[in-house]
């Protein structure tokens, strides 16, 4: 019983680790953009793609890019973003699968809890933009929205990309959840549905414009 008192109690300075280590080394990057999506969809899928085009765009901007930095869409980001001279965050995790860092990165950091490496995509975020993916992504979308809904964050945009992926989800939202009283009207627009990349960087780029926010020099 009291070694794994002791245990736990290694835990907490692990973590306190992770979180300062991870925050001393996103010191300087400023304003940036935070990017989800899919692990499994590959370079030749469209939203590969249109995640590459929306690294480029925002680092031709000086807006830094932070991934989850593993393959499928956070390699198209980080990919895009590493073609200009605006920094490329990776922010890799420790899984039993999927999670094999992808080369496009000029920062990447290693984390071992989740939690920590959720605070640091939001700390530097002045935007979310959602790619296709499984549960995770998902996790990741309505823990932003949850943050900005309740003003625990201050508020920013929060894009999805691809209508067809989405639309269900959202027709579903107002169908279910707002009908029956789980959703208010107005909490449907805490997010913008867009089709690609160039619409996505347009949301977050006029967002940028109209606020005060140190971005990469």
């Amino acid at each position: 019983m009291l070694e794994a008192k002791v245990q736990e109690a290694w835990r907490v300075l692990r973590i306190q680790s992770e979180l300062v280590d991870g925050t001393d080394k996103l010191l300087k990057l400023g304003a940036a953009v935070t990017v989800f999506g899919g692990a499994r969809l590959d370079p030749s899928n469209r939203y590969y793609r249109e995640a590459q085009q929306l690294g480029k765009l925002l680092g031709e901007e000086n807006i830094p890019v932070i991934t989850g930095g593993g393959p499928g869409i956070m390699e198209g980001a980080n990919r895009g973003c590493y073609a200009t001279p605006t920094p490329s965050v990776g922010l890799n995790i420790d899984l039993p699968f999927e999670q094999t860092p992808n080369p496009y990165q000029d920062i990447g950091l290693d984390f071992r809890y989740f939690f920590v490496r959720k605070y640091l995509f939001v700390k530097h975020a002045v935007g979310f933009v959602i790619f296709p993916g499984g549960f995770g992504t998902l996790d990741e979308l309505f823990e932003a929205l949850t943050l900005v809904q309740t003003l625990k964050v201050k508020p920013f945009p929060i894009v999805l990309v691809g209508k067809s992926f989405w639309q269900g989800l959202v027709d579903w939202m107002q169908e279910r959840m707002v009908s029956e009283g789980c959703l208010g009207a107005a909490d449907l627009n805490l997010f913008e549905l867009v089709e690609d990349a160039d619409e996505a960087a347009q949301v977050i780029l006029k967002h940028i414009r109209m606020g005060e926010f140190a971005l990469n020099e």
